[in-house]
């Protein structure tokens, strides 16, 4: 199994990682990590492939929309997650839009982006929690 993989471009804090990668990987999907819509950007380019991208709202130098539609230039099929505010206005060519602090949303959003890996990730959950049990 192939476990799908998201970019994440989120904003940096000192001495910290993307608290947003945790927890994605929590849901055992992989994640590259972004602090910068330009290092965003580059990031697609290098990995064309990935399931996703997840934008926080907050990305200083750009407006949100304005990369996302960056992102769809790259790639028009690419799923794209916006993380905003509950009262941020809804962000125009995101495929979806999650509120902040939904660490639970986030995730059912992203399985259902991938629905037929994300089935196949707890399947492999479910066997090795049997086998711990055994």
């Amino acid at each position: 199994m192939v476990r799908p993989c998201f970019l994440v471009i989120d904003r940096e804090f000192p001495g910290s990682i993307s608290t947003r990668k945790l927890v994605i990987e929590t849901a055992k999907f992989n994640v590259i990590t972004a602090y910068s819509a330009d290092e965003g950007i580059q990031m697609l380019k290098l990995f064309p492939a990935v399931s996703g991208v997840v934008i926080d709202d907050g990305i200083e130098g750009i407006q949100t929309e304005g990369l996302v539609v960056q992102m769809k230039t790259l790639n028009p099929a690419l799923p794209v997650v916006v993380i905003a505010a509950p009262d941020a206005p809804i962000c125009k060519g995101a495929d979806h839009q999650v509120q902040s602090f939904e660490p639970a949303k986030l995730l059912e959003t992203l399985k259902s982006i991938v629905p037929s890996a994300a089935q196949a990730i707890e399947k492999q959950n479910e066997k090795l929690s049997h086998e711990r049990l055994s």
